[in-house]
C-alpha cells in the first residue's frame, strides 16, 4: 500500500489542470504514479513531460528502449515497471516474452545483437556506479552517435529515478486491464 494517499481526479481542485493534461496524454488514464505526484502538481506535470520526452521523443527505437527499461526493472526488482512494460509495451515494441525473461541474464543469451548488448552493458554499468568504465563507453560509441548516447543515458537515469521514487513511496502496482 502506498505510503502517501493517492489524489484522485476530482478530490483536490488545485490539481484539476494537471489531472486533465496527464489524462489527455494517457488516453484518459491516471496512473498511480501520477496520483502520488499530484501532491505536487508542478512535479506531476514535469514528470509527465520528462517521461514522455524520454520515451517518445528520442531517436532510440522502441525495442531498444523496452529492453533497457525492462533490464533496469529486473536488476532492481522493480515490480511496478515490470508489470507496466511486460507484456503489453514490450510485445508492442517487438520484444518477446522469452527475450524479456532472458534479460535477467542477458550476456549468455542468443537474443540480443551487438548494439543491444552494448546498451545493456552500459545500463548495467550505470546501475552499478555513476562512473561508467571507459571500455564499456567505447563499446557503446561503436553503435551510437552522441545524441543517442545522451538519450540512452537519460533513459537509464530516468528509470533508475523512477524506481527509487516509487519504491520509496511504495506505489501500488496498477491493476491489469480487463
Amino acid at each position: 500500500m502506498a505510503r502517501i494517499p493517492y489524489i484522485e481526479n476530482e478530490s483536490v481542485p488545485a490539481t484539476a489542470a494537471a489531472v486533465e493534461r496527464i489524462k489527455a496524454g494517457r488516453r484518459g488514464e491516471l496512473l498511480n504514479i501520477y496520483k502520488l505526484l499530484l501532491h505536487s502538481p508542478a512535479l506531476a506535470e514535469s514528470w509527465f513531460d520528462h517521461l514522455g520526452a524520454t520515451r517518445w521523443k528520442t531517436t532510440l527505437d522502441g525495442r531498444l528502449r523496452e529492453i533497457v527499461i525492462i533490464r533496469i526493472a529486473q536488476a532492481n526488482a522493480y515490480e511496478y515497471a515490470l508489470r507496466q512494460h511486460i507484456p503489453a509495451l514490450a510485445l508492442a515494441d517487438g520484444v518477446s516474452l522469452e527475450e524479456c525473461d532472458a534479460l535477467k541474464d542477458w550476456r549468455p543469451s542468443p537474443f540480443f545483437d551487438d548494439r543491444e548488448r552494448a546498451a545493456l552493458a552500459y545500463a548495467d554499468a550505470m546501475l552499478a556506479a555513476p562512473d561508467v568504465p571507459d571500455d564499456v563507453f567505447e563499446a557503446l560509441r561503436l553503435h551510437f552517435d552522441d545524441r543517442a548516447i545522451v538519450e540512452l543515458t537519460v533513459l537509464v537515469g530516468t528509470y533508475m529515478m523512477h524506481n527509487r521514487v516509487f519504491t520509496a513511496l511504495k506505489v501500488d502496482i496498477q491493476p491489469a486491464k480487463g
